[in-house]
């Protein structure tokens, strides 16, 4: 769910930025726009951005009256607010209407054993990530180890969905039933609960460390595996390597029966689902931050969701492309975040524009984004805005109340937390909005959504006339009916279509029923059914169709084996003219099937690509990368590493492929190919990035002769590496730790307690560790995003300079801030402004790249704003130990100087904090 970051008071990462001056809030407005930023005077909203006539009000600080991070909610059939601690109990509130500046009414609800009005640590039920009122009850989706695992003394409740009951009248729910246990837990595990269209089921969404529990149907067919001959490198840290398919799921229950129904899967870690006002379903899917730089990284998306869908995250490198004709690809990507909450407006009293978007949730970097979905075709197209943006702002959940607003919470993780409304216009202008299952719109509906809607009841289970329906409809121009009619066949008995998949010749027809023939058929077919794939006619194929063609082999390898003998020599014979071919996404393909099967000259050619590939131009992203980096700290400056050098995504997926190749190889090849893995080492990634690198590397070493492994290891750059594999041997200091949540007046005691005899190197190194160094000079070493600090020691006590590193927000100098820019189409640039003229500003927004300068054109600037927030952030010294915090301070007192007194055995005096 949430980032394993250091803070959230903050928008970026280094050292005491905020010393050198006075706090400063400047605003200058350069035109009108949609664009608003807020001036109540409450910091709370003044924080936050929203588009012009929306209206935000802070209602509550759970975090203030003690009663937790509140990250989900719902309403109630008398339209109160119910919500959940995500370590604690369930809230109900009883709220102002818009304009009433009166506080809510406030009461923890009162479950099963224990008593309204009881004040005991005890907890009836709670720890939900998902909260929804419907048929009279309250559903709960508790994300708990419970006390079967941890021993939790608070909540005696296991992670499942569970439903609550008022059976007596009295206004507390005495009645829970769990509806279905599932085993998973934590920020991958059982998450979100929405209504359907029609009013008469539940939809409910778990990430993958939640296994698939048995259900009474299946719209995807149950015989999932990783389906990638892609060489498998687990993540080299560790995460989900005991994950496989098919990772986060969605189902469809009847609260009723307590029948479930698998829809989807295929998610890494959708947190939320939405329906839209024709009655699709959409998720927001989550990313893993871990592989920025990989080839194999999917950034954060908008999925719509159709029946017995499949998305394609497999573990470590194996996620699937979006290409691949057997799961279905984004409808937007977003970019790097967090989600936790996806809503949508049509119960809602925005304008029209607004009330037919989406609304995704992103807590890292503090943004819901406005998405406007249009139907094309049976699926939809995309784009997206700030809708609200703030930081730190970190978003747990939302959704629209009776009133036609829509609410949000801040917190997770046990950070402070905050409940907010966004209405439009004035009080008077706000109606009440039945809280009802809103009926899917019908007048509106395409014919292809239709068709593809058509294809969809032929899902779950054999039926009569599916495979006449849907084979026509294996070569729709369509994708997404390909897909649906694809899906319908396999349901049906393979025996009914086998032979009419091998008969097959028209092109695009036979691609998808080889497909769904190699995953269902019986592996004695598989001569046969290669034998037809090369009967294509390859060079007529588009490009799609190629990829589509190519994953019909690869499946047939994954599922039923390598070809041999002459059926080998066939399929070989087929592609190996093809290869290389004009496209990266195509030789991605090519090299994949013909490096597995060992065709003759694969390897040559495979090398001979890698050493000179060149990205494709970036795909398009909602959220421009360099953008984020100032908005958060930790995570934005795994973002600033690698975009100050980003590694060479082709030539990595080509060299990994490669790491399987056995033969094929002269001295010659193996020398450019193993050279190729030091220079990699140089590029800049996230945290598994050198892991992953090292790990193919060893996967080619493996391949090599006994006598011939020292050698190409320090060809490779296997002195670069620490024990681990998993960092560079001279990378950043490390503290040793452990740390601990120092307060000004923890931190001042230990250094009072003496400087005397400080270790200079090691203050040095934690300078470092700290990444002060990123943006601070000491003696002309350091970056330049911030102030100068040899002389930092002359000018502040310890006590000053502990207070600035512990809350940097305290003081801003001007001259450090960043600045925010509020474009036209409603988005945020956060850079430091370097230089501007009469037609641009001229930024810096990279700490490890800070003389990559972007340039903004005036004309699209709505207004420019001083940050309040300082570019450090809060937490620098809580990796640090006492005798580590002690030797940096000694090291910042010096000013680096060797020959200070702190290093002489006096230190005690100059750690005075007058």
């Amino acid at each position: 769910m949430f980032r394993n970051y250091l803070s959230f008071k903050v928008v970026v990462a280094v050292a005491i930025l905020g010393l050198a001056g006075t706090s400063c809030d400047s605003e200058k407005n350069t035109k009108e726009s949609t664009v608003q930023s807020n001036t109540t005077g409450n910091p709370k909203i003044d924080k936050i951005k929203s588009m012009e006539g929306f209206r935000i009000e802070h209602l509550y600080s759970p975090s203030e009256n003690e009663q937790g991070s509140w990250v989900a909610m719902t309403f109630d059939d008398k339209g109160r607010m119910i919500t959940s601690d995500q370590y604690g109990a369930l809230y109900r509130l009883q709220l102002p209407p818009v304009g009433d500046s009166s506080k809510p009414k406030v009461e923890r609800l009162a479950i099963g054993q224990v008593q309204p009005g009881d004040t005991t640590s005890k907890v009836g039920m709670g720890y939900a990530q998902g909260l929804l009122y419907a048929f009279n009850s309250l559903f709960v989706m508790v994300n708990s180890r419970g006390s079967a695992e941890r021993e939790n003394k608070e909540f005696d409740k296991l992670s499942g969905l569970y439903r609550l009951e008022d059976t007596d009248g009295n206004d507390q729910f005495d009645k829970v039933t769990l509806l279905k246990q599932l085993k998973g837990e934590g920020e991958h595990g059982p998450h979100s609960i929405k209504l359907s269209p029609d009013g008469k089921s539940l939809y409910v969404i778990a990430g993958n460390h939640t296994d698939v529990p048995k259900m009474d149907a299946y719209r995807l067919p149950t015989n999932w595996q990783e389906d990638n001959i892609f060489p498998l490198i687990k993540d080299p840290r560790g995460h989900a390597n005991d994950r496989y398919a098919p990772g986060g799921w969605i189902a469809k229950v009847d609260p009723n029966t307590n029948n479930w129904e698998l829809i989807s899967a295929g998610f890494r870690n959708a947190f939320d689902i939405a329906f839209d006002e024709r009655g699709e379903l959409f998720a927001y899917d989550a990313d893993m931050e871990w592989d920025f730089g990989m080839p194999w990284y999917r950034p954060t998306r908008i999925n719509h969701v159709t029946s017995g869908s499949e998305f394609g995250w497999r573990t470590g490198n194996s996620k699937w492309s979006p290409a691949y004709p057997d799961n279905l690809p984004a409808i937007i990507d977003i970019g790097q975040g967090s989600p936790t909450s996806l809503e949508h407006g049509k119960t809602s009293n925005f304008p029209d524009k607004y009330k037919k978007s989406l609304y995704a949730f992103d807590w890292s970097f503090g943004i819901i984004y406005a998405i406007q979905i249009d139907p094309k075709g049976a699926s939809y197209t995309a784009k997206a805005e700030e809708f609200i943006s703030g930081s730190p702002l970190p978003l747990t959940d939302g959704t629209f109340g009776p009133d036609g607003t829509m609410y949000f919470l801040t917190g997770g993780r046990r950070l402070d937390s905050d409940l907010y409304r966004v209405s439009y216009g004035n009080a008077k202008d706000q109606k009440k909005v039945e809280l009802v299952a809103n009926k899917a719109a019908t007048a509106d509906i395409n014919k292809e959504t239709k068709l593809r809607r058509s294809l969809e009841q032929y899902h779950g289970k054999p039926q009569k006339g599916a495979v006449d329906a849907a084979w026509p409809n294996l070569k729709h121009d369509d994708r997404h009916i390909r897909y649906a009619a694809r899906i319908a066949i396999e349901h049906q008995p393979v025996s009914e279509w086998q032979q009419r998949a091998l008969n097959e010749k028209d092109p695009q027809t036979l691609i998808g029923a080889s497909i769904a023939l190699a995953r269902q058929g019986k592996k004695d077919v598989k001569n046969q059914l290669l034998t037809s794939l090369t009967t294509i006619d390859y060079g007529k194929l588009s490009e799609s169709q190629q990829i589509d063609l190519l994953r019909a082999f690869e499946l047939v390898f994954a599922r039923m084996g390598k070809p041999d003998g002459a059926a080998k020599d066939k399929v070989v014979a087929y592609l190996n003219p093809h290869y290389p071919a004009k496209t990266n996404a195509l030789n991605r393909s090519l090299a994949k099937v013909l490096v597995h099967i060992e065709a003759p000259g694969a390897v040559e050619k495979t090398v001979a690509l890698m050493e000179n590939a060149k990205d494709d131009q970036g795909e398009k992203l909602a959220s421009n990368s360099q953008d984020l980096i100032l908005r958060n700290p930790q995570y934005g400056m795994d973002i600033a590493g690698m975009l100050s050098k980003v590694p060479p995504a082709q030539q990595t997926y080509l060299a990994t492929v490669l790491s399987q190749a056995k033969t094929g190889w002269t001295p010659e090849l193996q020398d450019k190919y193993f050279a190729w893995f030091k220079n990699a080492f140089g590029y800049k990634g996230g945290v598994s990035y050198v892991g992953f690198i090292n790990k193919a590397r060893m996967m080619a070493l493996s391949n090599v002769p006994k006598a011939q492994v020292a050698r190409y290891d320090t060809l490779s750059g296997g002195s670069m590496l620490s024990s681990s594999g998993n960092d560079l041997a001279m990378g950043a200091p490390m503290p040793k730790g452990p740390g601990k949540r120092w307060t000004v007046e923890e931190a001042t005691a230990v250094v009072d307690s003496g400087l005397a005899n400080r270790n200079f190197e090691q203050g040095k190194a934690m300078f470092a560790a700290t990444r002060c160094i990123t943006c601070h000079t000491m003696r002309g070493e350091g970056g330049n995003m911030g102030p100068d600090l040899t002389q930092l020691g002359t000018r502040f006590s310890t006590k000053n300079m502990l207070e600035h590193i512990i809350d940097p927000n305290k003081e801003v100098s001007d001259q450090y801030a960043s600045t925010v820019f509020t474009m036209k189409d409603g988005s945020s640039v956060l850079g430091r402004l370097t230089n501007e003229d009469q037609e641009k500003y001229y930024i810096s927004q990279n700490p490890f790249a800070p003389d990559v300068i972007r340039e903004i054109p005036k004309n699209q600037v709505v207004n420019t704003k001083l940050s309040r927030i300082s570019l450090m952030m809060p937490g620098l010294i809580n990796r640090l130990n006492g005798e580590e915090l002690k030797d940096l301070m000694a090291y910042l007192m010096s000013g680096a100087n060797k020959e200070h007194q702190v290093y002489k055995g006096n230190g005690q005096a100059a750690a005075s904090t007058k």
